[in-house]
């Protein structure tokens, strides 16, 4: 059985299927943290992607189906290390990093519902500045 979880970045909303098989541990103690409520920023480093600071929430999760090279509406999870724990969501083309470098994310989930918008919230995050963002159970 998929799991999903509901997304919303401004005005946009997004549905995305969870990887449980490739990324469980990611993807379980994302769904414990539920919900999840912030600023989705421009991400310096990784081109054309959005991140939301993952600190606040607890979420301690291994590395696991790792890429630095996700597609777009491919979801990661940096569970911190030499950079901040964050959900980089990819709206073009991106390559995960952070000022020290190149760096591996968990692939936890893939936007399956409204990714053809994927490229609007991006260019309005990039222009107009952080946007709201939610993370909620796909049953909400």
């Amino acid at each position: 059985m998929t799991e999903y979880v509901n997304i919303r970045i401004g005005e946009h909303r997004f549905k995305a299927a969870l990887h449980m098989d490739e990324a469980p541990e990611t993807c379980r103690k994302i769904l414990e943290a539920l919900p999840i409520t912030g600023k989705a920023i421009q991400a310096r480093w990784s081109g054309e992607a959005v991140w939301l600071q993952m600190d606040p929430y607890g979420v301690e999760a291994p590395l696991e189906n790792q890429t630095s090279h996700p597609g777009k509406g491919d979801l990661l999870y940096y569970p911190g290390g030499v950079s901040e724990k964050e959900i980089l969501i990819p709206y073009g083309s991106a390559c995960f990093a952070s000022k020290v470098g190149q760096l591996p994310g968990s692939h936890f989930a893939t936007i399956i519902e409204g990714a053809e918008r994927l490229a609007e919230m991006g260019e309005k995050t990039l222009w107009e500045g952080a946007q709201e963002i939610s993370i909620e159970s796909g049953d909400a």
